[in-house]
């Protein structure tokens, strides 16, 4: 059996946090190492614990989450840091992807939800809410020559865009010349990146972001 996740939760209200640890003390595959209530406090818990992934709130006295994450990632660059805030301005989005987050939640999200982003960023994953999943598909258009999605490969930006102009796996396939089932497992992955349940989603997503030709 696999060594669980060490998670190190950062919010400064106790019965958040209280119930942060909960959701994922009571499950098989996680151990909370460390709770903090501010960036600060993130950072020396960070450093002392090492954690796998942080969940970093955004708003905190003596230092916030942006700053934290930057910070801890600056001493610990293999940590995932999943922000899980209640802003889903584009301006908080884009400062903790820019700071290195690997996922971002509305908090709000289930349960369910908030274990997945945590498995992902271990794995080195990026994953984003339903809500602020359009926000990151659409900074592609907005900077069409910056990077591509954040947490996508150019491989599934260049998949998405093709399922945004309605593609089948076969046809993503021939148009990208790679095969039927490594143009599927493109897809899965994107879906489990921009935190949608199915195909659908995603290219309603892409689509309200300009992607594809029917964009």
């Amino acid at each position: 059996m696999s060594d669980p996740i060490r998670v190190l939760i950062v919010d400064d209200h106790d019965l958040v946090r209280a119930g942060l640890v909960g959701v994922l003390s009571g499950e098989k595959g996680f151990q909370v190492v460390a709770e903090a209530a501010d960036g600060k406090q993130a950072l020396e818990a960070a450093l002392r614990h090492r954690p796998d992934v942080v969940v970093m709130d955004l708003e905190m006295p003596r230092m916030g989450g942006v700053a934290a994450t930057r910070e801890i990632l600056r001493a610990l660059p293999e940590t995932g840091v999943v922000v899980l805030t209640m802003y889903d301005d584009d301006d908080s989005v884009l400062a903790a992807l820019r700071a290195g987050a690997r996922g971002y939640l509305l908090k709000g999200a289930g349960r369910g939800e908030l274990r997945s982003a945590v498995v992902a960023a271990a794995e080195g994953h990026s994953v984003f809410g339903g809500a602020v999943a359009a926000k990151v598909v659409g900074r592609a258009t907005i900077d069409p020559a910056g990077p591509a999605i954040p947490g996508l490969t150019k491989r599934e930006h260049d998949v998405l865009a093709a399922m945004a102009d309605g593609l089948s796996p076969a046809a993503i396939g021939v148009r990208l010349d790679v095969s039927p089932k490594t143009a599927r497992n493109n897809i899965s992955m994107i879906l489990t990146k921009l935190g949608v349940n199915d195909r659908s989603e995603a290219v309603a997503l892409a689509r309200r972001a300009g992607l594809g030709s029917r964009g």
